[in-house]
């Protein structure tokens, strides 16, 4: 991983989907920020995540630097009162949720793919 200490504005695609269709069939066009208003570090999330399973991350994640970006934006952070204001759009999905939901998508995966790795003929022991 890169700089742990990047600050983010953490969101679900589903909420900002809903937000873009908010927009779409406004009576007006106009240009909205969709955002959360909220920041959270890298940091912040590999704790959540790994946590939520139980985990130290510092056990299982590398901080490499060819993964700092040159020109790092320390923070970035969207203003949607105007989208919140003029179309009543919110997001729904905490970033502890958003956490939760990526980490059990991820681990859900983690495991069908180990199943079929173990499943495939040739990692299967011969039985006579």
């Amino acid at each position: 991983m890169g700089n742990l200490d990047a600050r983010r504005d953490w969101g679900y695609a589903r909420d900002y989907v809903e937000a873009m269709w908010m927009i779409m069939n406004a009576d007006e066009p106009d240009d909205y920020v969709v955002a959360t208003g909220e920041t959270h570090s890298v940091r912040d999330f590999l704790e959540k995540s790994f946590g939520y399973l139980d985990l130290d991350w510092r056990e299982y994640v590398e901080i490499d630097p060819r993964y700092f970006r040159a020109a790092e934006v320390d923070v970035l952070l969207g203003d949607a009162r105007k989208v919140q204001r003029a179309l009543g759009w919110k997001p729904k999905v905490s970033f502890d949720e958003l956490v939760k939901l990526m980490t059990d998508y991820d681990f859900e995966l983690a495991t069908r793919e180990a199943a079929a790795r173990e499943s495939h003929p040739t990692n299967r022991s011969i039985r006579e």
